[in-house]
Formats: structure tokens, sequence, C-alpha cells
């Protein structure tokens, strides 16, 4: 059975093309309780994703987080009905095919092991992204983030059997050196470049940077760990990047693309033109971002934008049913040098130097001198992009802005000409009564279609696929449990059909559905 979202009033609305009329849900895989889905990555006809964070007191082999494949998957295998039993809520569960454990945290003593100058930090259950970068037609490298702070990622070499069995390397595992840029923070989500090399973003939750060096601010663990993976004091201006893994199949080194801005990159998405890239923002009031490279398959200088949303329809209008128009407000031009001498201008602050009623870092009136074009540099635009683009009138009010993506090769012959957004939570400042966005609360969240133009620009978001009725009473599964919850990774297959993610306490096994164009 397949289920049709949850678009109300469809012949009224003017928002849906009328292919979205046809669409279709499907579940297809769902992972043990307490368990995220992250890292989808097809990689030929071989689907590769993750159990993030699951149950530590779950009975089975995914008792720990978990990086696994489904090879040969069949995306004609049809319905998959939501557990039931105990032990079916314990596994992963497909009718795409068996899922194959490749490695788990802790994997050969190394695998998620967070390590700095002050020894072993932790072991990350949080495996996220996942990339394959090929070295032969049956091998290649794994690459894994581990989304802690500090941040992590592996690179394992995988080797595949002609019946499809993967195998992890042992001898050729290992932890990426992220000290040469002083470790990172949060590594969420990603892509991997046109030029094959996988794009890993710093996920910012750090909202307000003039508490960075508080000692009593209730965030502050996170930087005291940072600290103690780099031995001093952390400077927040060299975390909030997409960092690059430049020469991922040999010294896989890490090179952090400063140019893109820096906010809590969910992830980045390149498109076939090589210079035009989509940034999106995680957490609330956040931002939608594109960057315009100089040159192409080069991020270290380029032009940061910033969306300006003109909503298409009437305040309290149904999310599930309405769109936004989107238009660019150009922030500043930037390089990686430039942007690294002010950047080094904050090192060496720490605690000692928070004052109650100063400000170590960019000051609102730095951001405010900035937009009035009254700043000596366009740090503002680079070192605090969202303050920057909340300046220039930029909307800043989306809500767990997640996964951004397309199918590279669709997108570049035309035969799949849409990128694709998910919103985990439609709500506060999407909801609210005030500013550019004021549409109805959808909890279980939405995810966005956006078709690109021969330039690869975007101007229109439209809803495809929205969550259904929550029941906040309903502790297991307060969204419809035949519906999405809380959409996170977003996967485009070669026909437009496209993977959603869950990452959700609102369904007790977290899913992963198939939305097809029909």
């Amino acid at each position: 059975m397949k289920f049709t979202p949850l678009i109300a009033a469809l012949v009224a609305s003017t928002c849906l093309s009328s292919v979205a009329l046809a669409d279709s849900l499907t579940r297809v895989a769902t992972v043990p309780v307490g368990g995220e889905i992250t890292g989808m990555f097809l990689q030929d006809d071989d689907l590769f994703f993750n159990v993030q964070h699951p149950s530590s007191d779950l009975t089975t082999p995914f008792s720990k987080a978990t990086v696994g494949v489904i090879a040969n998957a069949d995306f004609s295998g049809g319905e998959l009905a939501a557990p039931t039993s105990d032990a079916d809520k314990s596994v992963v569960m497909s009718s795409l095919g068996a899922y194959q454990i490749l490695i788990q945290e802790g994997a050969f003593g190394k695998i998620g092991h967070i390590t700095g100058a002050g020894g072993e930090i932790k072991v990350s259950n949080d495996p996220d992204f996942n990339a394959f970068v090929r070295t032969g037609a049956n091998a290649g490298y794994l690459f894994t983030n581990w989304e802690d702070r500090p941040g992590g990622m592996s690179r394992v070499m995988m080797s595949r059997a002609d019946d499809g069995a993967w195998t992890a390397d042992e001898a050729d595992a290992k932890m990426l050196d992220f000290s040469r840029v002083g470790g990172t923070w949060v590594n969420c989500f990603g892509t991997l470049s046109p030029w094959n090399t996988p794009l890993t973003s710093e996920e910012l939750y750090f909202d307000d940077t003039a508490e960075w060096n508080n000692p009593d601010y209730k965030n502050i663990s996170g930087v005291e760990a940072l600290a103690n993976y780099l031995g001093q004091y952390p400077n927040p201006y060299r975390y909030g990047y997409i960092v690059e893994i430049t020469d991922p199949a040999a010294s896989a080194t890490p090179v952090k693309q400063t140019a893109m801005g820096r906010f809590s990159h969910e992830n980045a998405v390149v498109m076939p033109d090589q210079r035009t890239a989509y940034l999106s923002d995680d957490g609330t009031d956040v931002v939608f971002y594109k960057f315009i490279a100089d040159t192409a398959g080069d991020m270290s200088s380029g032009t940061l934008f910033a969306a300006k949303i003109k909503q298409q329809g009437d305040a309290g209008a149904d999310a599930a049913t309405t769109g936004f128009q989107i238009s660019w407000i150009e922030l500043a031009h930037g390089t990686s040098e430039e942007i690294e001498t002010w950047v080094s201008a904050y090192d060496g602050i720490s605690q000692d130097d928070f004052t109650a009623d100063g400000n170590s870092y960019v000051t609102d009136q730095d951001v405010a001198a900035w937009a009035r074009g009254e700043a000596a540099d366009n740090r503002v635009a680079f070192l605090e992009s969202r303050r920057a683009a909340v300046a220039k009138g930029a909307t800043a009010e989306f809500r767990k802005m997640e996964g951004v993506n397309i199918n590279h090769d669709g997108a570049a012959d035309g035969s799949v000409p849409f990128m694709y957004m998910a919103m985990s939570s439609v709500e506060k400042g999407m909801s609210d009564d005030a500013g550019d966005i004021q549409v109805s609360t959808i909890k279980c969240g939405v995810v966005y279609e956006m078709r690109l133009d021969a330039n690869y620009n975007v101007s229109m978001m439209t809803p495809i696929v929205a969550g259904g009725a929550y029941d906040e009473a309903n502790e297991a599964n307060a969204c419809d449990i035949n519906g999405v919850s809380n959409p996170d990774n977003l996967l485009v297959l070669d026909n437009g059909d496209v993977l959603i993610g869950e990452d959700t306490s609102k369904h007790e096994n977290n899913a992963m559905w198939l939305w097809s164009r029909g």
C-alpha cells in the first residue's frame, strides 16, 4: 500500500505543479529504536546509510551506531509496514534488500574515536554523512562524518565482491587528522563534490558568538571540549564552515572553505557548473544561502548570497500547499586568504577576556556599520553570515533547515531539473504572525522542491511532501505513522524520485521514505 502525502486543498492551490498531484510516499526502511537515519549515499546500485545513536539497551547488534549498505537496492520493492514486534523494532528492516553492517562505533579500536592534544576525548555514536570515493572497479574509500563536539571523520577502504558483499579493510581504516584546521565542530550531513571530494559540514549550533568565551553560558561545554582537543582556547571564527577533503584517496587533507560563509551548515550541494552551490542552515530563525565561486571547481573565492522570501499565500496559509518565491541578496565577495587575516585577529581570546557587559568578537554595532557600507572590510559577511544576512534584509525565519540535494547527472542533462530541501519542522519563526513567512504549523515537517533554471538558479520553493497529523499525547508516534516525520537526509535518484530519511523523536522507529513522481 502507498500513502499519498498530506496535501490539502490541491485544486485550490496555485503553488503546486500538476506533477505533484500524482506523487506518492512509500515507507522502504526502518531503523532500530532510538536510531536516526543518516548518511544516505548511492554508489551505483548500492545504498549506504547509517543508524545514528540507537538505544544502547538493544540486545541486537544494533546497540552500537552502525554504518551499513544495501547492495543492489531494489527501489521497486514496495511498501514496508511499520514494525510492530519488539524483534522488528530492534533491527534494520527494509523492502529494498538486506542491510549489511560495515563498521560500527569503536571498530578497529579507532572508528568514531575523537582524539586531540589532551588524548582521547570520546568515542562518538553519531555517524552522519557518507561519501564513497572510488579507487578501482570494486574498491574505494568510504568517508563517514562523526557528528560531535569536536567532530570527526573516518576513512575506510571498502571492497565489493561480485555477489554484493562489502568488506572493510581494518589495515586501511583511520580517523582523519583535523588538527591542521584546528579541529571541527559537529560534522553533519554533506555531499560529494562534482570533482569527487567530500564536503563535510560544520553544524555550528552557537547562535550568539558573544557568549563563546562566557564560562557560565549554557552550551559552553562544547567549546571547552574543543579547547581540550586543541590544548588552547578556540577561536569561534575557525568553526562553522564547509570542510572540503582534498586529495581524498591519498593525503585526505581538510580545507575549510571560509568563503562559503560561517553558520550552522547542514550541507552544501554544488551544481554541475562546478561554481554554484546551495547551503542550508540548521536551527531556529535561519537563512538559505547561495555561493557562486569565481572559478569552477574551486570554492576558495566567490560571492555569498542570502535568500529573501515572499510567501505565495495569505498569512496563516496551509504550509502543506504554500510555496515561497525566492530572490537573492548579495552579501559580499571574499577569498580564503583575506578571510584568514580577519579570523586570525581573534586568536588568543579566552574566558579570561570575558566581561558581562562586553563582547570579545564582532559586535552588533560592527554588523550595523557593515550593512550601512561604513566598515573597513567585509569580515561581517563571512564571520557572522547569518547576522549579515539579516542586516541586509534577507529572510531569517526558517526552522530546522536540513538536507538540500540534487541528482547531479539529472541536473546536468536536464532530466531531473530540481533541487530538494528538507525542513524538519515548520513552526516558530515560520508560523508566527510576523515577518516574511507566516504559514501554518506542521511539527512533522515538509520537503520542498525547487526548479533549477539553465544557470542553476532557483526562484521558487514548493512543498511536495508534508508530515501528517500531530498528536502530542501519542508518546511513541506523535506524528502520523503513515507519513513522514522530521525529514533530514535527502537523496535524489536518477529517475527523479527522492529518498527521505527521518531524524525524529516523533516516530518510535525512524523511517526512510521513497517519494515517487508517479
